[in-house]
């Protein structure tokens, strides 16, 4: 591993992890820190005036970031239908038992949707890389369609006992929100 650093700042040591970090400092960077994969090698961008010890808490926080965003975005289908029996067990007592479960690109208008006749779920890609909880919610969501087919009071009495539903259906609504804000002035 080896860190290097723009604009004649001398290289810090980071922490070892597998491939290389490299930290940029920029002058022009004011508050922001980023990250990004390239190929093998993670790059950091800092601004120029942060001190060894930030650069080096930085440097390990934006490497744990893009590990959980990468780990995320690694959920195959077999691990989604997985999530789904464990999901069923723990919160509906193992009686939503799809048939099929699985990641699809065709909807961009919703998070998920269910076929409660042929028993399969399909949560749109677009779930990819949000938090845990959020897909958990979706997927627990679409299980609980195996049992109840619409939203009356006996479905979402089903999903009572999932302790994140306010939590993940209100991320939900800032994600949809978010591109209708108007811009920020600075």
């Amino acid at each position: 591993m080896r860190a290097a650093a723009a604009a004649g700042a001398p290289p810090t040591p980071v922490q070892a992890r597998p491939g290389d970090v490299e930290v940029r400092r920029s002058a022009r960077r004011r508050r922001t820190v980023s990250a990004y994969r390239d190929g093998e090698r993670t790059v950091v961008l800092i601004p120029a005036r942060m001190s060894a010890a930030e650069e080096r808490r930085w440097v390990a926080t934006m490497l744990d970031k893009l590990e959980a965003q990468e780990s995320r975005r690694l959920m195959g289908d077999e691990e989604l239908a997985e999530r789904a029996g464990l999901l069923s067990e723990q919160y509906l007592g193992g009686r939503a038992v799809p048939s099929q479960v699985r990641w699809v690109t065709n909807q961009n208008t919703r998070w998920g949707s269910c076929t409660p006749s042929e028993g399969s779920i399909r949560l749109s890609h677009r779930l990819q890389g949000m938090p845990e909880y959020v897909v958990d919610y979706v997927l627990l969501h679409e299980l609980a369609h195996l049992l109840e087919p619409g939203h009356g009071p006996r479905f979402w009495k089903l999903l009572e006992p999932y302790p994140r539903t306010e939590r993940a259906r209100g991320y939900l609504e800032g994600v949809v929100a978010g591109p209708r804000l108007p811009p920020q002035k600075r």
